[in-house]
C-alpha cells in the first residue's frame, strides 16, 4: 500500500460546490462530471458535503446521493465526504454510510451546536471514529465557535480519533505547534488564501475551495509551493490571490459558484437562507476571474 492509499486526504481534495438546477434540485449527473473533471485537470480527489457542498440545506436522500455519486465518479479512494451533524450519532451514521459506500475517509467538525467544552469535544470524536473510516477533523473555529487548538488536536490524535486536520483558524503558527505536540498528525490547509504560508510550513494537503474554477492553476501553484519552489509559486499565489481570499468570506460558495460560471464551468444558484451576490461584490468576482483567464490561469 502506498502512502497515498493509506492517507488518501493527501494532495488536493477539492470541496465540491453542487450544482442546483434552476428549481435548486440537485443535478447529480453534472455533479458526477464535475467530480471526473477535478481529477482530469490535477486534483487528486473530492470532499462532499462539506459548507462549500451545502451540505446544511440538502435532505438526507440527497446527502447520501451525493457521496454515492462521487464514488461512482471518481472511485471511493479519493472521496472524503463531510459527516457534521449536531448529534454525535447522527454524525457517526454518515460516517457509517461512507464506509459503505466505498469512501477511505471522512472529515468531521466538532460539534456544532453549542459551544462545546473539550469532554464534549472528545466524546464526539470517539463516537464517530467508532465507523471505522480515520477521521479528519475540521478545525473552523469562525463557524463552530469550537477551536481545536493545537493542544486539542494532539490528544484527539494521541487517542486515536483522528488522522490528520484541515485548519481554518487562519493562524499560520499554529502549523509549528501542531507539529510539535503530534508529528504524525497530517497537517491539511483548510483555508485557499494561507495556502503558501501552510504549504512551506509542511502541510501534506490541501481542501481546496477555488480549483472549483481553476482547477490546473491551482495544482500547479499547491505542487511548487509543497515542493518549495518559491520561484513558481509565489507569483502564482499573487496571481491568484484575489479570487482565493474569498475562500475565506461569508459569501464564499456564492463567489466560487459565480467564478466556475465565468470560466465556461456550471455553478449556478445556491438555496436558501444563501443569497445571491450583491451587485459589487459579484462585479468584484467577476472582475478577477475575468483576469485570470486573460492571463492564462482557467
Amino acid at each position: 500500500m502506498t502512502l497515498q492509499q493509506s492517507r488518501p486526504w493527501r494532495g488536493i481534495l477539492v470541496a465540491t460546490a453542487l450544482p442546483l438546477r434552476a428549481d435548486l434540485s440537485v443535478d447529480y449527473d453534472r455533479y458526477a462530471q464535475h467530480c471526473a473533471w477535478l481529477v482530469e485537470n490535477g486534483c487528486d480527489g473530492v470532499v462532499p458535503n462539506g459548507s462549500l457542498g451545502e451540505y446544511q440545506v440538502l435532505t438526507p436522500e440527497e446527502r447520501a446521493e451525493v457521496v454515492k455519486t462521487a464514488v461512482a465518479a471518481i472511485g471511493g479512494a479519493r472521496v472524503m465526504p463531510g459527516v457534521a451533524a449536531y448529534g454525535s450519532g447522527e454524525a457517526r451514521r454518515w460516517a457509517e454510510q461512507a464506509a459503505e459506500a466505498g469512501c477511505a475517509a471522512v472529515m468531521l467538525l466538532p460539534p456544532n451546536a453549542y459551544r462545546a467544552d473539550e469532554r464534549s469535544v472528545l466524546a464526539h470524536y470517539a463516537e464517530v471514529a467508532r465507523a471505522g473510516l480515520p477521521v479528519v477533523a475540521y478545525n473552523n473555529p469562525v463557524d463552530t465557535m469550537v477551536d481545536l487548538v493545537p493542544e486539542l488536536l494532539a490528544r484527539l490524535h494521541g487517542e486515536g480519533h483522528i488522522h490528520g486536520v484541515k485548519e481554518f483558524s487562519g493562524d499560520v503558527r499554529r502549523a509549528y505547534r501542531i507539529a510539535e505536540l503530534a508529528p504524525d498528525l497530517d497537517l491539511l490547509i483548510g483555508a485557499d488564501d494561507v495556502l503558501l504560508e501552510l504549504a512551506v510550513a509542511g502541510a501534506k494537503g490541501w481542501v481546496a475551495g477555488y480549483p472549483n474554477a481553476l482547477p490546473r492553476a491551482s495544482a500547479e501553484l499547491y505542487r511548487a509551493a509543497t515542493a518549495g519552489d518559491l520561484a513558481t509559486a509565489l507569483p502564482l499565489y499573487r496571481q491568484l490571490h484575489p479570487l482565493l481570499r474569498w475562500d475565506s468570506r461569508v459569501e464564499f460558495v456564492q463567489a466560487i459558484k459565480l467564478s466556475m460560471d465565468v470560466v465556461g464551468r456550471y455553478g449556478g444558484p445556491v438555496r436558501p437562507p444563501r443569497a445571491a451576490l450583491p451587485p459589487e461584490q459579484e462585479a468584484a468576482v467577476r472582475a478577477a476571474t475575468e483576469k485570470a483567464v486573460a492571463t492564462g490561469l482557467a
